[in-house]
């Protein structure tokens, strides 16, 4: 396991380290059901057609292993997370975007969604991760698949995923629409569309 400079160091502008490992979701904890899961790549794809996964099928694609700190928008981290699962990566590899995509849209259970920009994608820390600390996922924490986007704010690391939409223009996501940052760096306290400059957000 790679080591960790000081958890200190690590720990943005105005948060904390809280005792224990808070969970808050919004809504109701799903029912996972394996025979009629499934998991969509749509949107603006590389041949314009969307692809479905089956749970046995989206269990079969490349592993990875991140370890990140964690950090809610409400103001505590948690720090040192080993998460596994599939990264990102593999599925733009399986199903590349469009040419001209610059966003993702994450869908999960009951329509929540959140966005990001296609480069906060596509980098090695973002994973749909099935296990924390070597064990499976709680359904508290997302079971069976959760996104996880450790350098912006945890609200971006969907739990309950569904789906992948790839999007040629931004659209603002569940909370993104209710008055939380578009970006969402916790570097720079992206807590709330107030504070986006020009270019940080939807036309």
């Amino acid at each position: 396991m790679p080591e960790f400079p000081e958890e200190e160091s690590r720990l943005p502008p105005g948060q904390y380290i809280p005792r224990g490992r808070p969970v808050i979701h919004y809504g109701r904890v799903p029912a996972f059901r394996p025979q009629t899961w499934r998991f969509q790549v749509f949107g603006a794809t590389a041949t314009g057609e969307a692809h479905m996964y089956t749970w046995e099928e989206f269990g079969g694609l490349p592993k990875a292993t991140v370890l990140a700190d964690f950090h809610c928008v409400t103001k505590f981290s948690i720090m040192g997370n080993e998460w596994a699962g599939i990264p990102a990566r593999a599925l733009l590899d399986a199903v590349p975007p469009a040419d001209d995509v610059r966003h993702v849209m994450i869908w999960a259970e009951y329509g929540y969604s959140a966005n990001m920009r296609l480069a906060d994608f596509d980098r090695e820390s973002t994973l749909f991760a099935t296990e924390l600390d070597e064990k499976p996922l709680s359904p508290e924490r997302g079971f069976p698949v959760r996104a996880v986007v450790p350098h912006l704010y945890a609200w971006k690391s969907v739990k309950w995923v569904r789906a992948i939409e790839y999007l040629t223009e931004d659209r603002r996501g569940f909370w993104e629409e209710r008055g939380y940052h578009n970006v969402a760096d916790p570097w720079r306290e992206q807590r709330y569309s107030y504070q986006e400059d020009p270019g940080e957000g939807p036309l």
